[in-house]
């Protein structure tokens, strides 16, 4: 097993194969084992996801021809996408999640609609030990644990059964949220979802497992922690929608291309719930299984 990473290699982002026991530059490894040329970025790679599979095994399996070239652990990890063309996001996925927010009907699939809001990927995505800002003027930061996956073939109105034949890769994801700028009671529409979802630094992503790694991610035990303290503990299991019904929902609506990426729901735990939010120097770390873990600082907004 292994997953795919960006470090900041020679002050560059490159994009690396990562194992149990090393960190390996992708691209300089296949020149090194005498591969055809493999791209330099991870987003690289996701562009023609089939071709470049064997040559990610080939190189997962010569980390002893490899080891001269193995990138040292202090070297900072980056996004591991530079950057994704779209993220969407599934709003109300869980069960529990709508139970916990009081909605009405919250176990009735056949009540709820499915529906997605957008983060700008250049401004939002960060990777593992980044800090994440505070929005200005926000006094109800949020947290919610998601699993994410990324799109390795185009995909346009497709099937909800063909939706395994799209997906390259999985990875723990968190979407912090402002939900106090995200309200708009005085408005018909009630909420504005760019201000409540849509600024820097709000869509961590941790390193990408190949989704031949992941035989069922609709059963996954999923946990997100606040400075140590548990405030979420599920499983994948809870969605309302599965990634099949997302994936067929999202084609129709636009074409969905290599590298895209789609956080598919949060379960019961967050802040909103218990009205309890983060701050300053907040830690929050996250996990879910065959995916590893994510860890985040929370600090105050940029001058």
């Amino acid at each position: 097993m292994f997953s795919l990473t960006t470090r900041l290699v020679h002050g560059a982002p490159t994009g690396c194969l990562q194992t149990a026991r090393g960190c390996y530059p992708i691209a300089a490894s296949a020149r090194a084992l005498g591969m055809d040329a493999m791209p330099d970025s991870i987003i690289g790679l996701f562009r023609d996801w089939a071709a470049h599979q064997p040559g990610l095994a080939r190189i997962a399996g010569a980390e002893g021809e490899l080891r001269a070239l193995a990138v040292p652990a202090d070297v900072p990890e980056l996004a591991p996408l530079q950057y994704p063309g779209k993220v969407l996001c599934a709003g109300a996925n869980y069960y529990d999640h709508l139970a916990e927010m009081k909605v009405p009907d919250a176990h009735d699939k056949s009540a709820q609609r499915l529906f997605f809001f957008f983060k700008p990927a250049r401004q939002a995505v960060v990777g593992p030990g980044a800090t994440v800002r505070i929005p200005r003027g926000c006094q109800s930061f949020d947290w919610e644990i998601e699993l994410a996956l990324v799109i390795g073939r185009e995909a346009r109105a497709i099937a909800a059964r063909d939706w395994r034949q799209h997906v390259a890769a999985y990875c723990v994801a968190i979407d912090f949220s402002a939900r106090d700028l995200n309200r708009a009671p005085e408005t018909f529409y009630k909420f504005d979802w760019v201000a409540g979802k849509a600024h820097d630094t709000s869509c961590p992503l941790g390193p990408l497992v190949p989704a031949a790694f992941v035989p069922d991610p609709h059963d996954l035990a999923m946990r997100l922690d606040v400075n140590g303290d548990v405030r979420q503990d599920a499983r994948t299991a809870g969605m309302i929608f599965d990634i099949g019904e997302q994936l067929a929902t999202l084609s129709r609506i636009m074409t969905l291309e290599p590298g895209d990426v789609v956080l598919t729901g949060t379960p019961a735990g967050v802040g909103a719930a218990r009205r309890s939010f983060l701050a300053a120097g907040d830690v929050v770390s996250a996990r879910i299984e065959s995916l590893g873990a994510l860890r985040v600082e929370i600090q105050p907004p940029l001058a």
